[in-house]
């Protein structure tokens, strides 16, 4: 009995099948660098935005969001942080006091957040019991303000300091770049080790792995 050869792939063939691999691995790299785009994006705007947040509250009821000791009568529901206590809570005194990822209504910047959604300057859970009352960045890490005083990175100044976490280097290279002099270690910007809580040493660009998380603060 005879055998029958099986025909193989022409080199026609054999391109046409390269190429459309070709264009299928374009496609995801594309979409990749699109998403990564629109959370590099997203992150800057939490930056942006916080500064809005603070000067429009202030704005309006002559108070600083945290810090306003008439809360209550600015906007229904609103919490003054208790008790009273050094660097955590000073209702009154023109500084968000606490640390940027406090977690407790004992600091200013944890109560900062339902003072400004009461008022509607930001979305958001206003019951600070909620489990997901604390706002999350685009990559699911901690947002937060504090001030000088608590600052997370060493030498970064400004009347407001706004960090957020778990931001990949490479999206905080990025920012850096986007928002400041696109040095991590100098300027209105920087960069130190995640879960940094104050007083943190700011890491260089050239220091800076593109996939290990960071901590991003920025002073305005």
């Amino acid at each position: 009995m005879m055998k029958r050869n099986q025909p193989g792939f022409t080199l026609i063939e054999i391109a046409i099948v390269l190429v459309i691999i070709g264009l299928l691995l374009g496609g995801v790299l594309k979409g990749q660098e699109l998403i990564n785009s629109a959370k590099v994006k997203n992150l800057a705007g939490d930056f942006k935005n916080v500064p809005v947040f603070i000067y429009g509250y202030q704005d309006k009821y002559k108070a600083l969001p945290g810090d306003d000791a008439s809360v209550a009568t600015h906007v229904t529901g609103g919490t003054v942080c208790a008790p009273a206590a050094v660097n955590l809570c000073a209702p009154g005194n023109g500084i968000i006091d606490g640390a940027w990822n406090a977690t407790s209504i004992a600091s200013e910047s944890f109560v900062f957040w339902q003072h400004v959604r009461l008022a509607g300057f930001a979305a958001g859970p206003t019951d600070t019991t909620a489990a997901n009352y604390l706002p999350q960045n685009a990559v699911g890490g901690a947002l937060g303000v504090t001030n000088a005083a608590n600052t997370a990175i060493t030498g970064l100044t400004g009347s407001y300091i706004i960090c957020s976490d778990a931001i990949a280097g490479k999206f905080a290279k990025q920012l850096d770049t986007i928002l400041d002099d696109g040095n991590t270690a100098t300027g209105s910007m920087m960069v130190t080790a995640a879960g940094t809580t104050t007083r943190g040493m700011p890491i260089p660009t050239a220091s800076i792995v593109d996939d290990t998380p960071y901590l991003v603060c920025m002073g305005v």
